[in-house]
C-alpha cells in the first residue's frame, strides 16, 4: 500500500510547490451533527510555522463551526487536487481576530492568489495549525 505522508514542518520541494500554486481549494469542518461542511476557501500554507490560513467574514458558517469546538480548536481539512496532485493538511484550528493575524494572513493570500483581497472589516483568520500532511505534489 503506498504511502502519501508528508512532514508537515519539511514537506518536499514538489509539495511546497504545489502549495505555492494558485488553487482553489476546500476547507472541511464539521457541524454540531459530525457531517462534514465542505467549501472552496483560499488557503496558504507555512511549514514554518505549521500553519494553514483561510481568510473569510466572522459570520460564515465556517467559523461558527470552529467556534463551537471551544478553547482546543475544531478538528479540520483542507484539500487541494489538480490532475494527479493533491494536497491535504489537517489540524486543529481556531478563529484569530487580532489585527497583525489577518494582515499576515491577507499578505500571503494576495502572494498565492495574486490579488489582495478586498477590504472587509468583518474579515477573520481561521489558522490550522498542522498536524498531518498527505499528498503528492
Amino acid at each position: 500500500m503506498a504511502s502519501y505522508s508528508v512532514d508537515p514542518a519539511a514537506p518536499d520541494e514538489p509539495y511546497l510547490a504545489f502549495w505555492r500554486e494558485r488553487h482553489l481549494c476546500t476547507l472541511t469542518t464539521l457541524r454540531p451533527d459530525g457531517s462534514p461542511h465542505v467549501v472552496p476557501v483560499g488557503v496558504t500554507y507555512d511549514p514554518d510555522a505549521r500553519l494553514a490560513r483561510v481568510i473569510t467574514n466572522k459570520s460564515s458558517t465556517k467559523v461558527s463551526h470552529v467556534l463551537a469546538a471551544g478553547s482546543e480548536g475544531a478538528r479540520v481539512a483542507v484539500c487541494q487536487v489538480a490532475g494527479r496532485r493533491w494536497a491535504t493538511l489537517e489540524g486543529r484550528a481556531h478563529v484569530r481576530t487580532e489585527p497583525e493575524r489577518i494582515a499576515e494572513a491577507e499578505r500571503r493570500y494576495a502572494e498565492r492568489y495574486e490579488r489582495v483581497p478586498s477590504p472587509n472589516p468583518s474579515r477573520v483568520v481561521i489558522e490550522i495549525q498542522v498536524e498531518r500532511a498527505l499528498g503528492r505534489g
